[in-house]
């Protein structure tokens, strides 16, 4: 997961490309909402060039190192024969994952005393979890922009800030339960080497360290030298909002473990998608394996200095399979067709559903 451009709240945003941004809704917009536009579409045309080729030959440099070490003609035939039936089930339970996203939502709406339709939330809970994939940044990036979307459909400016900070928290936590667990198991396993400690420690603070810096803000924001920061940066307006969110909905127990345990059901739907993918392919490995392999293939890309994850997913789904006892033939083929179903498949879809919210919001 790396962090997105922050970009100034007290001004509109000014596209380097030279296009106005959409005229702000009075009373609606928020400093925070007014940053999603730079994570989709509004930052450098040439870094965002960059930021691509540079994940695509990362990701095809991983492919050429595998094939060098295993065959190009077995895996081009597993990928050949895999079954549709367990295709079609992969991708239905990777539409999981988009209604799980729009429940945590709809029950942190209701719980606020603001409900949507699940039939309305659904398209936030799509745009959320591409924008996540494609900017990974421990939640926040797809957090953002469902709070734009959220106030585009009349919800409360500070309710949908509210709502954020429910999402960003149970997305954290659930993000580092299924971590420790993979951790655990690799450790129960005697898997656990110095590499792999040293990347869960690396995580551990940075998921802990993002939650934890905006409720600091929402603390200490409009002090002293914090408050001088912000004004320098052209974040006050941001700040201000942030800390005037109300925190109630963080202070509910229920709510924290239902849209927590709805976090969860995204990753497990996730690492189901690879072992479904397994299954295509006809060669399956134990679920465990799939579901540990996927987990710290997801938290090395998040912590990987590539924003797509791609070439870093892949690397250490392969090697964290091929650790487990997975062919590597197999793993890429496996791993590839995930990465069909849950990145390229959903990106034009993706792509539309976020721009949407931006645009007409």
């Amino acid at each position: 997961m790396s962090t997105p451009q922050r970009r100034s709240a007290s001004t509109p945003l000014m596209p380097e490309s030279g296009a106005l941004p959409p005229p702000a809704k009075p009373g609606v917009e928020t400093g925070l909402v007014r940053i999603a536009p730079g994570l989709l579409g509004k930052t450098s045309r040439l870094r965002s060039v960059m930021v691509w080729v540079v994940g695509v030959m990362g990701c095809i440099a991983v492919i050429l190192v595998v094939l060098h070490l295993g065959s190009l003609q077995k895996m081009a035939e597993l990928i050949r024969s895999a079954r549709p039936g367990w295709m079609l089930v992969a991708l239905a339970v990777q539409c999981g994952t988009y209604v799980s996203a729009a429940f945590v939502w709809r029950q942190t709406l209701r719980e606020a005393g603001h409900p949507l339709s699940l039939r309305t939330l659904t398209p936030l809970g799509i745009a959320k979890v591409f924008t996540d994939q494609v900017l990974p940044s421990g939640g926040i990036s797809g957090t953002m922009l469902v709070v734009r979307g959220l106030t585009g459909r009349h919800v409360p400016a500070g309710i949908a800030m509210a709502a954020m900070l429910v999402g960003m928290v149970s997305y954290d936590i659930a993000y580092l339960l299924v971590v420790l667990a993979s951790a655990g198991m690799l450790w129960w396993q005697h898997r656990l080497n110095t590499a792999l400690v040293i990347g869960v420690a690396v995580f551990v603070v940075v998921t802990v360290a993002v939650p934890a810096a905006v409720l600091g803000l929402k603390q200490w924001g409009q002090r002293a030298p914090i408050a001088w920061l912000s004004k320098w940066l052209g974040v006050t307006t941001l700040l201000r909002q942030l800390t005037d969110a109300p925190t109630h909905l963080l202070r509910s127990p229920r709510l924290l473990l239902q849209t927590v345990g709805l976090q969860l059901a995204i990753f497990v739907c996730d690492a189901l998608t690879l072992w479904l993918a397994f299954n295509a392919i006809g060669e399956v490995p134990p679920l465990w394996v799939v579901f540990v392999s996927f987990i710290i293939a997801s938290m090395v890309a998040t912590i990987g200095p590539i924003p797509v994850g791609l070439g870093t997913f892949e690397a250490t789904s392969v090697g964290m399979l091929n650790l487990l006892g997975v062919s590597v033939e197999a793993a890429l083929a496996a791993t590839l067709l995930l990465r069909a179903l849950t990145f390229w498949l959903p990106m034009l879809p993706g792509i539309w559903l976020a721009r949407r919210e931006i645009r007409l919001h």
